[in-house]
């Protein structure tokens, strides 16, 4: 189920695990190894993580495992954070075999699931240690099932329209007319959901729009069976507040505009914003750093006692 000590750290690295982590990986391996109960626990944990693969998740923001945190608790202290590392590992040749079933090209398949060590190195970041969190492991799931790919600066989640985003895309159409809309929508219609993974560079417009191409000629050849009708995000990146604060050519407020407004949060959402920004949710605001305008107006704004919000965008997919 897991590779060889001596081939894990060529593995690793493909993986994007850091440096500093590999050793700690590979001398844990005889410990997860060794233990028939260990071994039991992981086959458990990985069959879980693999075992909704054919279908993409049931609406926009569902299927997170929290199962995988409970079950992950069972394991022995002696593993520290690392024993839902080797969960992945034990999964890694699942998920391969089913990009090679859906033709997906290596190097696609490689950044993907590279997306291991990103975790990793926000787990570090926050806890000052290595492994990976329940909460990192939860999101992972979906890379390992085949239900998020990266294209170039975004990420693109085989997902399904809630109701809520499905009403706002139906009302639009309702009330416009001319090229480029979406038409009325279902609730449960397959739709992409984007994401923007930290520590790839910049939101330009221009690594947007070329990781847009990469997704419109990528999902039509490997997944013909799904009609996305649109696409959406739900991101605190969307929070019309922003703009307040930023201008108006900066990447965040015309990654905005790339969207159409769909449903309003009114719970707030302050530590989602900490938490992307400055590396952990539980920082005391007053201590926030001010080093860029993105910092500066998530912790002037919660200084001056306002919220942040989750926000909530869609637009025709096209292709």
């Amino acid at each position: 189920m897991l590779p060889d000590a001596d081939d894990l750290p060529d593995l690793l690295l493909d993986l994007a695990v850091p440096h500093e982590d590999i050793n700690e990986v590979v001398a844990r391996h005889r410990t997860v190894t060794a233990d028939p109960g260990i071994r039991r626990l992981l086959a458990e944990c990985a069959d879980d993580v693999t075992g909704a693969t054919a279908a993409p998740a049931a609406a926009a923001g569902a299927g997170d495992p929290t199962w995988l945190g409970e079950r992950a608790a069972a394991a022995p202290a002696a593993l520290d954070g690392y024993f839902l590392v080797y969960v992945f590992l034990a999964a890694l040749p699942h998920a391969r075999a089913y990009h090679h079933a859906r033709d997906v090209p290596a190097d696609v398949s490689r950044r993907t699931l590279a997306d291991l060590g990103r975790g990793m190195t926000l787990h570090r970041r926050r806890y000052g240690s290595g492994g990976l969190s329940a909460f990192q492991a939860s999101w992972l799931v979906h890379h390992f099932r085949g239900e998020l790919y990266q294209l170039g600066r975004l990420q693109y989640e085989r997902a399904r329209l809630g109701e809520r985003t499905a009403a706002a895309v139906t009302a639009r159409a309702d009330t416009t007319t001319g090229t480029g809309q979406a038409g009325s929508v279902a609730p449960g219609q397959t739709c992409l959901n984007l994401h923007i993974p930290d520590y790839r560079g910049p939101l330009t417009p221009t690594a947007c729009d070329r990781s847009l191409a990469l997704a419109r000629a990528f999902f039509p050849r490997h997944f013909p069976e799904e009609d996305h009708a649109v696409a959406t995000c739900h991101s605190w990146l969307l929070d019309p507040q922003l703009r307040r604060y930023l201008r108006a050519d900066s990447n965040i407020v015309r990654f905005q505009d790339r969207f159409r407004p769909g449903h309003q949060d009114t719970e707030p959402a302050d530590t989602t914003a900490v938490q992307f920004v400055f590396g952990a949710p539980d920082l005391p605001v007053r201590d926030l750093p001010r080093r860029t305008s993105v910092e500066r107006a998530v912790g002037d704004h919660l200084r001056a006692g306002g919220h942040w919000y989750l926000g909530h965008g869609w637009f025709p997919w096209e292709g």
